[in-house]
């Protein structure tokens, strides 16, 4: 029982008429000089989700390298220095195995055994720290493109083969990605360098009293000075990771823009595309034909013959460029909305050629064909004049016009 405004139906015969007088005496004298302007040939327009989406198939996604050398830097690092104790027993444990198997072991007989110990304590002291690295590896690439799988950036390019020495030049120093990774480099050397010389200058009176001590404590001692340095330098690369990671980010959406001509042709490409435009028809009258019983009491009228045929036609100016066909049916179908509309108190026109045409011509979710345009405007001014709204059909008409 959805009424529409007056306006509505006579905006469909009013704008068809102004749209077909328009083109009648539109001349070639008429086309403005302007539609013909040189589009700008520069990339100023943002990437699509097409595009974005194609880049990324093909392996091209922002990231940060820092960040993934940051990650594997600090937490092997860590991991490492919980397990220091574990690690100092285990070598400990070897160290004492091969000295004492060093005055009876026999080189051609006991190789497979002193072998079979090496690979052992090597994968004790070697694969919980490995095992950390590839976790952090995964976990910093995951983080910033999410999970890709590709064979792109690996596939053989021979184009590639002979160097262009000009264009490797002018990428790595005379362009703002050369000049920033040369800056980068030089902070991250003095920041390092700068730490380095903090932590070791903090703990110098006792490196120099290394001399008295006994030979484990010096030991233990600078192994936690490395620990303490490596562990700094990583938390501080992560730091400088981030605003690499925006840098890169904005790079790389920099280096997808697209000109005006671009976005036209892609555009074109997408919205002509028959299978597109086919599947996306068919979906559409998936969901109009099962929700039938929504569909038709927002219809402006149903035209019927009287029995066999029933379309529900439904128009809105602000989101339709011609009314649509919400809903079709032949014998039982046709019957079960008629009843529906009648329920709901949508009129019901019974015009036997008009609704033939329209059920054999017009699809779900289809709008009219343009040569049913004027007989659709009649119905519907004939539904509001009927439904007592004549006097402001006319007015609003009139303002349309």
């Amino acid at each position: 029982m959805v009424r529409r405004s007056a306006a509505a139906s006579a905006a469909i015969y009013l704008q068809w008429s102004v749209a077909n007088h328009c083109t009648s005496e539109m001349s070639p004298a008429a086309i403005h000089l302007q539609w013909f302007a040189a589009e700008d040939e520069g990339r100023t327009e943002e990437p699509s989700e097409y595009k974005i989406r194609k880049a990324r198939e093909e392996g091209r996604v922002a990231k940060s390298q820092e960040l993934v050398g940051a990650l594997g830097l600090l937490l092997p690092a860590v991991a490492l220095a919980i397990l220091a104790p574990y690690m100092g027993r285990t070598i400990r444990e070897m160290i004492v195995f091969y000295f004492s198997k060093a005055a009876e072991a026999d080189v051609t007989t006991d190789a497979g055994p002193l072998a079979a110990a090496f690979f052992s304590y090597f994968a004790r002291l070697t694969l919980p720290i490995a095992l950390v690295a590839l976790v952090a590896l995964l976990a910093a690439n995951l983080f910033q493109t999410g999970f890709l799988f590709t064979l792109k950036p690996i596939t053989p390019d021979f184009s590639r083969i002979v160097p262009r020495f000009g264009q490797y030049l002018k990428r790595t120093l005379f362009s703002v990605e050369g000049l920033y990774n040369f800056g980068k480099t030089l902070l991250k050397v003095a920041i390092i360098g700068m730490v380095a010389y903090f932590t070791i200058a903090g703990e110098f009176k006792r490196l120099m009293a290394m001399f008295s001590v006994p030979f484990w404590s010096s030991v233990k001692l600078v192994a936690s000075l490395a620990m303490r340095l490596l562990i700094e330098v990583a938390v501080i690369l992560l730091a400088l990771s981030v605003p690499d990671y925006l840098f890169q980010r904005r790079q790389y959406m920099e280096s997808l823009k697209m000109t005006k001509e671009e976005v036209k042709e892609e555009r074109k490409m997408q919205e002509g595309d028959p299978l597109v435009k086919s599947r996306m028809r068919e979906r559409m009258r998936e969901l109009l034909a099962r929700n039938m019983a929504a569909n038709v009491p927002k219809a402006d009228v149903v035209i019927a013959n009287p029995t066999h045929y029933a379309v529900a036609l439904e128009w809105e100016r602000e989101r339709m460029t011609a009314p649509t066909v919400t809903a079709k049916g032949a014998d039982e179908v046709a019957l079960r909305i008629r009843r529906i509309a009648e329920e709901a108190g949508v009129p019901v026109v019974e015009n036997r050629p008009l609704a033939r045409a329209l059920y054999a011509d017009v699809e779900i979710g289809d709008s009219i064909p343009e040569k049913y345009y004027q007989a659709i405007a009649a119905v519907l001014a004939h539904v509001y004049a009927a439904s007592g709204e004549a006097d402001a059909f006319r007015r609003e008409a009139a303002a349309e016009a």
